[in-house]
């Protein structure tokens, strides 16, 4: 390929630090996608024959046959697909296919390559993710009013509906969705016709092929089109991002299915046992896609680190760009499968949920706010006489709820029969109505708002 330059060959580690096939090959269906789009807007501009372009359409599809066949052969001298492809291209069709090189460098082939790959993960992500959510709905639906312990610092706090702890992950992955379709909306703009960092002196149409592929519009400058890689660091970011969430989630079906916890029960689908102690039922999907967080989180640092020491335009360096990246990728839509099948198949308890709910004296908040509303107490005050109930009832063995009039009424005169009722885990859930709040008609209407905005995707 360098032979009118160089008059020798690459020494033989030389040549193995320099190929990327074994990695890039993944980028094939691109490649020969943007290679046909360039072939057809050079043949509309009259810079290639009719005959050429033909030939040279044809031949590319045939590649595309043989790759899809597996039948590719990897040639580390020939060092990436786009060679690989351009190779056998020539192969195939003589001279004619030397001409599809014509006004591009492999630096905008590389960035367009890459972007169209990476638009395809933004893709399958959105589409992950509305799995997970639509498996999230399902059983915040069907558990709209499951009483469950609402935790502070992994204490429990107040009562919650099962309803609406799963909602709180539709929140998250909307937020997801967001940046991953933000990212999508950001990157659509085709690098295609930049060539080597100068853009060149032929008569381009490159609005053409920025059609042809699905892009917006062309890049507005040469340097930044070749080098630039914030569309890969963007789908990190919200695939990093993404997986944090996915990672509390495990967790918490980690906990859950604990025996102290005793919350769900594991399917076998989802778990695996011990070789040793046959009793295990070990929750290690949830478990793997708490350890894939970190590999991702990881494949963005990395990138970010690759860049940071980068002057323009193209530098080589930029070929450690796909590995982190299709790591993410691969990670995410399998962690992504994995908690959109355990969240659907979980089996709930809600009768230990319920009495986990309802210890810790969940319910004083309630206490003190019947005293504001009721009492026209101050809240600061009325968190104090709540607090001295919480005592009272730990000093006799009881649950708050638990406690009698006449005891509660030793704690403060001001309390009446009236708080009794309130003071169940049920009422207290119940009463949380303000808009986000947990009561089983907020969660129902929540469910109805993303299920309807979903319809309108």
């Amino acid at each position: 390929m360098w032979g009118g330059r160089f008059a020798g060959g690459p020494a033989a580690v030389m040549r193995e630090i320099n190929a990327s096939i074994a990695i890039d090959r993944r980028l094939w269906r691109q490649d020969i996608a943007a290679s046909k789009a360039h072939a057809a807007m050079l043949a509309a501009q009259g810079i290639l024959s009719a005959e050429d372009a033909d030939a040279i359409r044809s031949g590319l599809d045939s590649v595309a046959e043989e790759i899809a066949a597996g039948k590719l052969t990897e040639d580390p001298a020939l060092e990436d697909i786009h060679m690989h492809v351009e190779h056998r291209l020539s192969e195939l069709i003589g001279p004619a296919a030397g001409r599809l090189h014509t006004a591009r460098s492999r630096n905008d082939q590389v960035a367009t390559d890459f972007k169209l790959f990476v638009r395809d993960c933004i893709d399958e992500s959105l589409a992950g993710i509305d799995a997970l959510e639509e498996a999230l709905l399902d059983r915040a639906e069907e558990h709209s009013g499951t009483v469950m312990p609402g935790f502070t610092h992994l204490q429990s706090g107040q009562p919650v509906t099962l309803g609406h702890h799963l909602m709180a992950y539709v929140a998250m992955l909307g937020r997801d969705r967001s940046r991953f379709a933000d990212a999508r909306k950001r990157m659509n703009e085709s690098p295609l016709g930049s060539a080597a960092l100068a853009g060149t002196g032929f008569d381009l149409d490159r609005n053409a092929t920025a059609s042809a592929l699905g892009f917006d519009r062309p890049t507005e400058n040469s340097l930044d089109a070749v080098s630039d890689r914030d569309f890969a660091i963007d789908y990190l970011h919200a695939a990093a991002l993404c997986s944090v969430h996915l990672s509390r989630l495990a967790e918490e079906i980690i906990l859950w299915a604990s025996q102290p916890f005793g919350f769900v029960k594991l399917p076998d689908a989802w778990s695996t046992g011990s070789s040793i102690m046959p009793n295990k039922r070990n929750p290690d999907a949830a478990e793997l896609v708490r350890g894939h967080s970190a590999r991702i989180t990881g494949d963005l640092v990395a990138l970010l680190v690759l860049l940071k020491g980068l002057p323009l335009a193209y530098a080589k360096d930029l070929q450690d760009d796909k590995p982190p990246l299709f790591d993410a990728h691969d990670l995410l839509s399998l962690s992504l499968a994995a908690m959109a099948g355990m969240v659907a198949d979980l089996e709930f308890v809600p009768e230990k949920m319920r009495s986990v709910a309802a210890a810790g004296h969940a319910t004083a908040t309630d206490l003190a706010d019947w005293l504001v509303a009721k009492a026209d107490v101050p809240f600061r005050e009325a968190h104090h006489i709540a607090g001295s109930a919480v005592a009272a009832a730990e000093a006799a063995g009881k649950a708050l709820d638990e406690l009698s009039i006449e005891e509660l009424q030793a704690v403060d005169s001001r309390i009446t029969n009236d708080v009794l009722p309130l003071l169940a885990v049920e009422s207290s859930v119940a009463s949380r109505r303000s808009a986000g709040g947990t009561a089983p008609e907020r969660v129902a209407e929540a469910i109805r708002a993303v299920r309807e905005a979903r319809g309108r995707r």
